[in-house]
């Protein structure tokens, strides 16, 4: 076998796997709307609706429908089923006209189609301004071969709405399409009516599935409803299958993709199926529906599996989970606590008085300022040493004789002890000297003489501490560190 003869082999090999079930139940429908139009079959060659649409003429169809007819008048009760609920007749019927809700959704599908091909010979623009199968196929009936009949139809209006019906009749004044005959008429009758009628008895059907999901999944019809139960329970095939079905899954369950040219696709949610449009999630705001959807979902993927099981008849745990659910939808919708203005802390008190005493004495010498640090820190005010401020650093009076007060506290250099006033002036005139400049002032030195000369007599005998001992007593009076404010006694005028 050659290469090609292999590959051709594959190809139809993965050709009888799809036919045999690639594509699991429920998704047959939305098969036939992803086929891209160019591979899409055309169905304006076939000669009637029949041909093609061959479920409502089928045994199995009408055996389904009248056991529908002939239990939906009985009720029933969960203490009536004797055994395993599968093996009842009636819950038999009831996955039966499930599964054959999803072959008439597919079957409107292929009417539509043929519809569509057929009516595009008149109105080949009406496909595009009508997306809904069901609509379309109501407004083919209604205008057939006369386009006139847009405006102001009351049939029409209950179909459609005012704004499609404008941009409806607008456009069918300028379409090019031309007149069908007679025999075209009669076929798009037939396949509209084929097509409605179908879509009454899956109505019916899903009634009936409603009246009984109470005896079939209670917990489940108590989450989301009957109509949504049935709806989803049908889709999955069966409620064993929605069982074992996940529900990331059970979310998608009903979920419409379409994908149509030319118009805006955001009015189409994507990912979203039954469960988001029952009413549980639509009364909740939309920016948490979402949300909701997903954690209803997985309640109803717990609630199937009990109800699979045959257990809590009574529909206990549907009430314990819907309760779950409602507890929290309203956690999500509660506002978020308001954010208290806190008050300021009560003011301190003024600054204590610091307890004095010997450790406060203590303290304050040890933290202080040391008597070198403040020598450091002084600065003179009129005698700046040299070169003191190019050397970037100074040592202020450290080293220095003058400490810059106006009286300095006299401390005998011996004891470290203060000197009284009377004390210093005696010590002052002690150490008091006499003598020219040319002498020495140490009296203890035995340099000094007498003997001065003079330019007029030559040598002289003079006393050399007459002249300095009145200017030292002039000095000591006015300029000494000890002195005094003097006080002038006025003369009393005679």
């Amino acid at each position: 076998m050659s290469l090609a003869d292999e590959l051709l082999a594959d190809l139809e090999e993965a050709g009888d796997e799809g036919e045999d079930g690639l594509y699991p139940e429920g998704e047959e429908g939305d098969r036939l709307e992803d086929i891209p139009e160019e591979m899409e079959v055309d169905y304006s060659k076939a000669e009637s609706v029949a041909s093609i649409a061959k479920l409502r003429n089928s045994k199995q169809f009408s055996e389904i429908m009248d056991k529908i007819s002939v239990y939906i008048g009985k009720q029933r009760k969960n203490s009536e089923v004797s055994g395993p609920v599968e093996a009842d007749p009636e819950y038999r019927l009831i996955v039966a006209a499930n599964n054959l809700t999803v072959e008439i959704d597919n079957e409107l599908n292929i009417i539509h189609k043929f519809t569509r091909d057929k009516y595009s010979k008149r109105f080949p623009e009406l496909e595009s301004l009508v997306p809904d199968s069901l609509d379309y196929i109501r407004t083919v009936k209604e205008l057939g071969n006369n386009l006139e009949k847009c405006k102001n139809n009351e049939t029409l209006q209950q179909i459609l709405t005012n704004a499609t019906i404008m941009v409806v009749s607008v456009t069918a004044s300028t379409t090019q399409g031309s007149l069908l005959s007679e025999d075209e008429l009669k076929q798009l009758e037939e396949a509209c009516n084929m097509a409605l009628e179908l879509n009454q008895s899956k109505h019916r059907i899903y009634e009936y599935v409603e009246s009984r999901m109470s005896f079939i999944a209670p917990n489940l019809s108590i989450i989301v409803g009957a109509s949504t139960a049935a709806k989803i329970m049908g889709i999955a095939g069966g409620l064993t299958n929605l069982s074992k079905m996940p529900a990331c899954n059970l979310m998608l369950l009903g979920a419409q993709r379409r994908t149509l040219s030319g118009f805006s696709s955001t009015s189409l949610l994507p990912h979203t199926g039954f469960i988001y449009h029952c009413d549980v999630v639509q009364s909740l705001p939309p920016d948490l529906r979402r949300k909701a959807a997903r954690l209803v979902a997985a309640k109803c993927t717990l609630a199937a599996r009990v109800d699979s099981f045959h257990e809590s008849s009574d529909g206990k745990v549907g009430y314990d989970l819907k309760e779950e659910i409602e507890r929290k939808f309203d956690k999500w919708q509660e506002p978020p606590p308001v954010k208290q203005v806190k008050p300021l802390p009560a003011p301190l008190d003024g600054q204590r008085k610091k307890r004095g005493g010997r450790r406060y004495r203590k303290m304050k010498e040890r933290l202080g300022l040391t008597e070198i640090r403040k020598h450091a820190n002084r600065m003179n005010l009129c005698r700046d040493d040299a070169y003191q401020e190019d050397l970037g650093f100074s040592l202020g009076q450290l080293g220095k004789s003058g400490s810059g007060r106006v009286r300095q506290a006299q401390v005998n250099e011996a004891t470290k002890a203060r000197i009284s006033k009377s004390l210093q002036r005696t010590l002052q005139k002690q150490s008091m000297t006499y003598g020219g400049k040319s002498t020495v002032r140490d009296r203890s030195s035995g340099t000094s003489s007498s003997v001065a000369f003079t330019p007029l007599q030559g040598l002289e005998i003079v006393n050399p501490q007459a002249a300095e001992k009145k200017v030292a007593e002039a000095n000591q009076k006015y300029f000494s560190n000890m002195a005094e404010f003097l006080k002038v006694k006025k003369e009393s005028k005679m």
